[in-house]
């Protein structure tokens, strides 16, 4: 009986650890210098870029490319982009598979989740040029 219920503190320990939100130091560390991908219920969503001092660059994955920066703000991770700039703030968790990302804006939206591969690349096209 004891066995169980140090098994049972045990997990409940893990699930609580996992859940807990990357610091804006942790974030930094992970994501610096690399291109992650990111799913939403199976299937491709976006990848961003992340530059030194906290510049981003995102693309949903259809050429299109936006310039950023992220900060901390609390708990959260905010990015702003040249053509939002009203803040997007998502809460960061390590799983097992890599990140996992919840949209404070809303958080009744889908998480995202860090993808391996999602079966596309982030290009982005120069400029519009023309009327």
């Amino acid at each position: 009986m004891i066995h169980r219920a140090l098994l049972t503190s045990l997990c409940l320990l893990a699930t609580s650890a996992a859940a807990d939100p990357m610091t804006a130091a942790e974030f930094e560390a992970y994501v610096t210098g690399k291109t992650l991908y990111y799913g939403r219920s199976g299937e491709a969503y976006g990848a961003e870029i992340y530059h030194e001092n906290r510049r981003v660059t995102w693309s949903f994955l259809d050429g299109e490319c936006k310039e950023g920066r992220w900060y901390d703000e609390g708990p959260l991770i905010c990015f702003v982009y040249e053509d939002r700039p009203d803040p997007q703030c998502w809460t960061f968790e390590r799983g097992a598979g890599g990140l996992i990302a919840t949209f404070e804006n809303n958080p009744d939206s889908a998480e995202l989740y860090e993808a391996q591969d999602v079966g596309e690349e982030m290009i982005c096209l120069g400029p519009k040029i023309g009327v």
